[in-house]
């Protein structure tokens, strides 16, 4: 028996009935999910807040400008680390987003370890250059970041004047520094991660990133105190603790994030497995007053949140219009339908009508309800990413699961153009995935191996042409090519969710849904695309800050209400 325990009660995993795989793993429903209680970032912060982590400033060597080096030591119970943060001066005319870039504003490290001055040395001439130094291999993790220009500046100019900036203008961004990539596990020989899997600091799923990117957000914060108080001298003000919470790291991702979800089947079936486990825990639920005001009051924040979001996208800006509009009819309702329903697995069904975006909005504010169920499943996101085929198998075995799990792929017809219209290819000059149309386009003979639809497809065709009672293994062995997709098949169709049930070569097949799946994991909030292939978004945007950092929700973050005095704006604290 699989018993997950939580603060008070102990959960019973295998007696859950999950929704099934056509339903949690389709594509658009991934490309509609929130944060929840068990994201990345959340997770993260109930431990930093659980453990008591520290954090102090080790280092303050800045110019008048801002430019030079800061370090911050952060202390767990199992180690020391320091962030390592290099500020450069960069032009307007080369500050860039893309891969490609060879300068940023910031780039920074996340180091395991005391710091010495040899370290510190390597870490300056190598940081600022990312992928094109020669990283030592304490870092852990090594990422850069461009300032919202508009954003810095207003800040920096409304603090040195005395008054706190328009959160007219804060709004429209969210952030003060945004991040173009985040490298972990070894790239260009930093740390490795294996070992960290006997760690009990870093030892989840992109914990060390996320890590590093709300030690970011600190710096981000203390470097426009510290501007604005070398521009306005004695007449300046602190930012108001409120507009801290509010603005966190901003981070812009392109397809370059799409490859890794078909490319760790495993990994992916797992958070899904996860976060569906913790939704069934709380839909199991008996709804009672208390939970319906709590959930009341979510809702009515999540509205104001998609209200105030910006973004230039016409079809995401409709989406957030469908979320205002079909959550505000069921919040004004809500007191009185709610007693049609016993469990809140009846509520939600019941509104299997609504967008996608507004069920994963009542599902994410569902899963606060319920901290001491749904936080017990917080750990179960690292997976056995091997893909094997047993021994002893025969042909219609394999058919069984193709026909059982893969419905969604075997009955496409990849004779029609438009079921494989595109190819994904890595560009030699951008350094990037791209997608290219099939026929039209030069580099489909240099394909990557992303259309796992149409490979199953082809193995079901195959398989189709075998004895059923055929050993897999005698099959392979003549035709050797389908090995990979068939231990994939086998792997993932005894998973409880599965591969992401899309065929991304298909015409109509945004692979924005993968990059939102994927951050929203992460915990990311705002999603604002800026085309089908590119979308930016805030992370820790309302989170605590370090200083008071806790384990309550944080969910859906809103432009601070700044009628509430709190005693420390006087006066910058960063000297």
């Amino acid at each position: 028996m699989n018993l997950v325990h939580a603060s008070n009660e102990s959960i019973d995993v295998a007696t859950l009935s999950l929704r099934s795989p056509d339903v949690v793993m389709n594509a658009e429903r991934l490309g509609a999910m929130h944060q929840t209680r068990i994201s990345f970032v959340r997770t993260l912060l109930r431990k930093i807040d659980r453990e008591k982590w520290t954090l102090s400033r080790h280092l303050w060597d800045l110019d008048d400008n801002g430019y030079g080096q800061v370090i911050y030591r952060l202390q767990t119970p199992e180690y020391k680390y320091h962030l390592v943060v290099f500020c450069n001066e960069l032009a307007d005319d080369e500050r860039n987003d893309r891969v490609i870039a060879q300068k940023w504003d910031v780039t920074f490290g996340l180091v395991f370890g005391e710091i010495g001055q040899e370290l510190l040395d390597n870490l300056k001439a190598n940081v600022p250059l990312q992928e094109a130094g020669r990283n030592s291999n304490m870092v852990m993790v090594l990422a850069r970041a461009n300032k919202s220009v508009r954003v810095f500046d207003h800040i920096v100019s409304a603090l040195a004047d005395g008054k706190q900036p328009d959160l007219d203008v804060l709004a429209q961004v969210g952030y003060i520094l945004r991040t173009t990539a985040v490298y972990g596990n070894g790239k260009f020989g930093i740390y490795d991660f294996k070992p960290l899997d006997h760690s009990e600091d870093f030892n989840q799923s992109f914990r060390a990133q996320m890590c590093a990117v709300y030690l970011l957000r600190e710096f981000s914060l203390d470097w426009v105190d510290f501007l604005a108080k070398k521009k306005g001298g004695s007449k300046t003000v602190a930012l108001h603790p409120e507009i801290k919470r509010y603005l966190g790291i901003g981070n812009a991702t392109g397809l370059g994030m799409a490859p890794y979800l078909i490319n760790h089947p495993c990994v992916v079936d797992q958070w899904l497995t996860t976060r569906e486990e913790a939704v069934q825990a709380t839909l199991v639920c008996a709804i009672e007053a208390e939970k319906t005001e709590y959930f009341e009051s979510l809702l009515k924040r999540a509205i104001q949140h998609f209200t105030e979001i910006v973004t230039i996208n016409e079809q995401q800006a409709t989406l957030n219009a469908t979320v205002v509009a079909e959550l505000t009819s069921l919040q004004s309702a809500l007191m009185t339908t709610i007693e049609d329903y016993t469990i809140w697995a009846e509520f939600l069904q019941a509104h299997n009508h609504l967008s996608f975006e507004s069920q994963e909005v009542i599902i994410s504010c569902l899963m606060e309800l319920y901290p001491e169920r749904v936080d017990s499943f917080q750990e179960k996101v690292n997976a056995d990413e091997n893909l094997i085929l047993p021994k002893g198998k025969v042909i219609q075995d394999l058919l069984n699961v193709l026909e059982s799990r893969y419905q969604w792929a075997i009955t496409i017809d990849f004779n029609e153009p438009e079921n494989s219209y595109w190819f994904w290819y890595r560009s030699v000059d951008k350094e990037e995935p791209r997608m290219g149309v099939r026929g039209q386009e030069p580099g489909d003979d240099r394909e990557l191996s992303l259309d796992i639809a149409r490979q199953a497809k082809n193995l079901y065709l195959a398989l189709q042409q075998a004895d059923p009672q055929q050993l897999i293994s005698e099959f392979m062995l003549s035709k050797p090519k389908y090995r990979s997709i068939a231990r994939r098949v086998w792997t993932m169709g005894h998973k409880k969710m599965g591969d992401i049930q899309m065929n991304v070569l298909h015409k109509n097949a945004p692979p924005m849904h993968l990059l939102r799946c994927k951050l929203s994991m992460f915990g990311a909030t705002k999603f604002d695309p800026r085309s089908d292939r590119w979308v930016r978004i805030t992370l820790f945007q309302g989170a605590p800050l370090f200083s008071e950092v806790h384990s309550d929700e944080w969910l859906f973050p809103l432009l601070p209400n700044l009628s509430k005095e709190e005693p420390s704006i006087k006066e910058s604290s960063t000297q």
